[in-house]
C-alpha cells in the first residue's frame, strides 16, 4: 500500500512539474505535497526530510545556555524599496536588486555581515496558531522572518543559502493588539492589494530598523530554511518581544488566498512548517538571567563557569519588570511568573516574551 502511494505521488509530481515546470509553484503547506513530502517531490529538497539541523524548533526554557560573548543585532537605518507578493504558499517582500543603499544586518551571534533580502509571513487562521517557531510548545499568532545572505563571502541569496553560514534568519513573533507599530503599517495596508496569487504591490521606503521590537534580547541556533528547500545554512536569531499588529490588520491579512482571482482555493494563512526535532544543538541567549534577582537562578546554566546544564531554578519564564496576564498589565514586581500562567487562559499569549523575561532550569 505505501509503494502503491509512493508510486501515484511519484506520477502527481512528474506531471505537475510538466504543467507547471517549476517545483517552487505547487508545493504547499498541507496534503500530499505539505512539509512531509517536500524532501521526497524534489531530489535537491532532500534535506526537508534527511536533514538533522532543521527548522523550525520548539523552544525549551529549561535547556537554553547564557552566552555573555553574544553581542546586540545591528541594523543598518537604511529604508529599503521591494515588491510585496502573494506566492500562493506565503506573502513575501523583496527588496530592489539595484537599491543604492542595502540595511547590512551584524554583530549578535554573526561572524560575518548579511545583507537583507527579504521577508515571509507566516500566520494562522485563528490566533492559538500561526508562528513556526514555538516557545515551550505555546505558538504567536503570527511570524514574521527577515533574512539575509553573507554578503562577505557569497555574491548573492541563490549562492548563499547552499552553503555554510550563508544565511541569517530574524524571527519577530507577531502578536495581536497594542502597541501598533505605524511604520509597519506601509505594508498592512497593502495586504487587500495582494489577495489572489501572483499580485505583487510594490513598497517604497520601508524603515526596516524600525520595524524590530525594542529589545536587544534573544535566542540563537544553527537551523535551516524553513520552506524548500530547507538548506541547513541559516543561523537563527528570535527576538525576546514579540510586534503587534492590529486585529484588523490581522483579519485582512487573513483574507489573502492561496490561488487565482477565477480559482481562489484556500486561504493563504495557517502556512507554518511543523516544528523539527533539535538533535542535540544549543540554543543560547544573552539574557542574564543570573542578573534579574531571580531566587535561585545562580544555578543556571551559563558559559562563565560551566559547558554544562545544571538544574536548580523553579521557574520557566518569569517577567519581574512588567507582566500582563489574563488580557491586563500589571507594573508591580513579580517572582516566578511562568510562561504556563501568563498563558493559562485560553492559550492567551498575552505577552510571554516580555521585556526583562528570566530564563532559568526549573527543578526536575
Amino acid at each position: 500500500m505505501h509503494q502503491c502511494s509512493l508510486f501515484i505521488l511519484v506520477l502527481l509530481c512528474v506531471s505537475v512539474k510538466d504543467i507547471s515546470g517549476s517545483w517552487e509553484e505547487w508545493w504547499t503547506y498541507d496534503g500530499i505535497s505539505g512539509p512531509g513530502f517536500w524532501g521526497l517531490i524534489n531530489p535537491q529538497w532532500s534535506m526537508c526530510n534527511k536533514g538533522r539541523r532543521q527548522s523550525p524548533v520548539n523552544i525549551e526554557p529549561d535547556k537554553l545556555l547564557f552566552d555573555p560573548w553574544l553581542r546586540d543585532i545591528q541594523f543598518d537605518k537604511h529604508k529599503v524599496s521591494g515588491v510585496l507578493q502573494n506566492t500562493g504558499q506565503s506573502l513575501v517582500f523583496r527588496v530592489e536588486k539595484d537599491s543604492k543603499h542595502q540595511v547590512n544586518i551584524s554583530g549578535g551571534p554573526l561572524s560575518y555581515r548579511y545583507q537583507f533580502e527579504e521577508i515571509y509571513f507566516h500566520y494562522g487562521m485563528e490566533d492559538n496558531r500561526g508562528s513556526e517557531h514555538q516557545i515551550d510548545h505555546h505558538t504567536f499568532p503570527g511570524e514574521i522572518q527577515l533574512y539575509g545572505f553573507n554578503k562577505e563571502l557569497y555574491h548573492n541569496m541563490s549562492e548563499a543559502q547552499h552553503k555554510s553560514q550563508g544565511i541569517v534568519g530574524i524571527s519577530l513573533m507577531v502578536q495581536v493588539g497594542e502597541p501598533i507599530n505605524t511604520d509597519f503599517r506601509l505594508v498592512t495596508s497593502a495586504f487587500n492589494k495582494v489577495t489572489y496569487r501572483g499580485a505583487s504591490f510594490p513598497i517604497k521606503h520601508l524603515p526596516l530598523s524600525s520595524l524590530l521590537p525594542n529589545t536587544q534580547q534573544y535566542l540563537t541556533y544553527e537551523g535551516s530554511t524553513t520552506h524548500p528547500g530547507c538548506w541547513e545554512t541559516a543561523v537563527w536569531i528570535i527576538f525576546n518581544k514579540p510586534i503587534y499588529i492590529s486585529k484588523q490588520e490581522m483579519y485582512a491579512l487573513r483574507q489573502l488566498m492561496q490561488g487565482s482571482q477565477l480559482t481562489p482555493k484556500a486561504p493563504l494563512g495557517n502556512n507554518a512548517r511543523p516544528v523539527q526535532p533539535l538533535h542535540h544543538r544549543t540554543v543560547r541567549t544573552n539574557i542574564n538571567f543570573n542578573k534579574q534577582g531571580l531566587q535561585g537562578s545562580s544555578n543556571c546554566p551559563d558559559m562563565y563557569r560551566n559547558m554544562h546544564y545544571t538544574e536548580g531554578s523553579e521557574t520557566l519564564l518569569s517577567v519581574p519588570s512588567e507582566t500582563i496576564a489574563n488580557g491586563t498589565t500589571s507594573t508591580s514586581t513579580t517572582t516566578s511568573a511562568s510562561l504556563t500562567s501568563v498563558t493559562s487562559k485560553g492559550n492567551d499569549l498575552s505577552n510571554p516574551m516580555a521585556e526583562g523575561a528570566q530564563l532559568a532550569v526549573p527543578k526536575r
